[in-house]
């Protein structure tokens, strides 16, 4: 994430810097534009596929001494136009936290370019992740996931959800997504562009597949999970850049992201590689949204364990960058010391041949004499 410098010269319209400078406003027509269309008869029934959750199916409950109707909702084709909209909202509320607090705070810390960067990334990601894990958890406490994990894999596929979870998917695609055009808005490095588009990448694929495999109720565990470390790890960072000598989070997240990696693969293997191989709906069916066979299983797996060892690669890969940081550093520390005192040794030296060879020393008198 590059940085931004703001200029009094107004620059041509539609140039890319006058994109830059102003998309925020620009997008924030846009959504305009589909909230508008709301007003009308005309255009209102397009635009209700940008805004609201479709796929509507109502359920009589009748757990309750009195019936009543409880709303699911499933997955379609027409969740990409509100993935859309919701990716323009992202987008808005991206240039809201970096102008009123990440911008304040930069120019009050008067950060070096690296630190800017950095900075301005984890101040944007720790902002998303508190929301995203905050809002997780309420639905998995809301829907009793963590006290009967049975839940993962029984009664599967999970082709209806509850309005939170399947919204939280919406929008959980929909920030990922408008990571893609930040790049540029952001002027991001051209060496950090291949870094960002892979982590991308990886959580589009994830959210994306268990929202399309109907293995919601597990992606939505594993989201928690990991939104919880990344955000110990990036308020770590944020703690870091106010003072170098406070890394104590660095050492808390290192033990909780080992950890884990341990149990996102456990629970994996535990719902994917035995609830699902006895659950009694067995085959695959499209049009029931059963994806419940041998190959599925396998890739799912697959690609769960080989993200987990990517990370851990990353992981180690840091640690040991750290530690040989750490370890130049000492050296630098104690070459600096003897030298010091040498510096001092020498300047006594200085004074006592000053004091004994001096012009007034009576050595000098004499040898001036002689």
């Amino acid at each position: 994430m590059g940085i931004r410098k703001k200029t009094n010269k107004n620059p041509p319209i539609l140039s890319h810097e006058f994109v830059i400078q102003n998309h925020a406003d620009i997008v924030s027509c846009v959504a305009m534009v589909f909230l508008l269309g709301l007003m009308f008869e005309v255009t209102s029934k397009f635009a209700v596929l940008f805004i609201t959750v479709q796929y509507n199916v109502t359920i009589s409950s009748t757990e309750a001494p009195e019936e009543t109707a409880v709303n699911h909702f499933h997955h379609g084709i027409k969740d990409l136009a509100t993935v859309f909209f919701y990716m323009l909202v992202a987008i808005i509320m991206h240039a809201i936290i970096q102008e009123y607090v990440l911008d304040k705070i930069n120019r009050k810390k008067h950060f070096s370019k690296t630190k800017h960067s950095k900075f301005n990334e984890s101040g944007q990601l720790s902002a998303f992740y508190l929301f995203s894990f905050g809002w997780g958890a309420s639905i998995l406490l809301s829907e009793n996931l963590l006290s009967n994990p049975v839940k993962l894999w029984e009664d599967y596929p999970h082709t209806l959800m509850p309005f939170q979870m399947k919204f939280y998917y919406i929008c959980q695609m929909g920030y990922w997504l408008h990571a893609l055009p930040e790049m540029y808005f952001q002027k991001t490095k051209k060496e950090d562009i291949p870094r960002q588009l892979v982590y991308i990448f990886l959580y589009l694929v994830h959210i994306a597949g268990a929202y399309i495999l109907n293995l919601n109720r597990l992606g939505l565990v594993l989201l928690v999970l990991h939104y919880f470390v990344e955000l110990l790890f990036h308020v770590s960072r944020l703690v870091y850049f106010s003072n170098e000598n406070r890394q104590t989070g660095f050492t808390i997240w290192a033990v909780l992201f080992v950890l884990g990696r341990l149990l996102t693969l456990s629970l994996s293997v535990l719902t994917v590689g035995f609830g699902l191989s006895t659950a009694e709906s067995q085959g695959f069916d499209l049009a029931a949204g059963n994806f419940n066979v041998v190959f599925v299983r396998v890739t799912v797996l697959a690609a769960i364990c080989l993200t987990q060892a990517f990370m851990m690669w990353k992981f180690i890969n840091f640690q040991l960058r750290r530690w040989r940081e750490h370890g130049q550093t000492q050296t630098l520390k104690k070459k600096q010391a003897p030298s010091k005192s040498r510096s001092k040794k020498d300047k006594a030296n200085g004074v006592n041949g000053v004091n004994s060879h001096g012009a007034d020393s009576p050595r000098a008198r004499k040898e001036k004499s002689s």
